[in-house]
């Protein structure tokens, strides 16, 4: 899936200083993948996560 064919949204645990943004995606009709890029360089490529390795994540943080 292209970058092109999710809404992507900036997550909640972006800095508010505009210096660490991370946006997300979910893939429609499957919450078990998580899509996450650089919002300051959206040319880059993105990565998927599962849903379990992101709340882990999140948690951590």
């Amino acid at each position: 899936m292209s970058n092109a064919e999710l809404t992507w949204f900036k997550s909640s645990y972006s800095g508010s200083e505009g210096d660490s943004c991370v946006e997300v995606a979910l893939t429609q009709n499957d919450s078990t993948t998580i899509h996450v890029r650089d919002s300051k360089d959206t040319t880059l490529p993105s990565f998927q996560v599962t849903s379990t390795a992101w709340a882990a994540f999140v948690a951590h943080i």
